[in-house]
């Protein structure tokens, strides 16, 4: 996806009442954030949000997690949700995915990821071995990956 710049996306992040500022102090504690003991999913690259959106919407009784990097991205994001009691954004880095959960997530979602096709990049994917082995801290029992 091309990434162009959104004007005011640092107002429009700054503004936004479901975007997570200070995600690394509910680490464990993200069932506290939402007030509730449902499971909890995380889209990890959600891009402009409407799988993560859509699917907060129709299943209330699941708590959804948006991650993705880029400000202009989220932004976008932003402009097309209203806030949901079950939908929580975060603006956050996939390589440091372990420093944000302690086995609490129940399922991840990667849609549409950057491929990172060249043998060099093979590092960076999210279905790497490496990306794998720090979803392994993050699961609370079974682990289930879903592309």
């Amino acid at each position: 996806m091309r990434i162009r710049n959104v004007k005011n996306k640092e107002e429009i992040l700054d503004n936004c009442p479901f975007l997570l500022n200070n995600p690394k102090e509910y680490k464990g504690k993200f069932k506290e954030l939402f007030n509730n003991d449902n499971p909890i999913y995380v889209e990890i690259g959600m891009g402009k949000g409407q799988f993560i959106y859509q699917n907060a919407k129709k299943y209330k009784d699941i708590n959804f997690i948006g991650i993705e990097r880029f400000d202009s991205i989220m932004a976008k994001a932003i402009l097309k949700m209203e806030k949901l009691d079950n939908l929580i954004l975060i603006k956050y880095d996939a390589n440091l995915i372990d420093d944000l959960f302690d086995q609490e997530i129940d399922k991840i979602y990667l849609n549409f990821s950057d491929p990172w096709p060249k043998d060099r990049h093979a590092k960076r994917r999210l279905t790497s071995r490496e990306f794998l082995t720090r979803y392994d801290s993050i699961f609370k029992g079974n682990k289930k990956i879903i592309m």
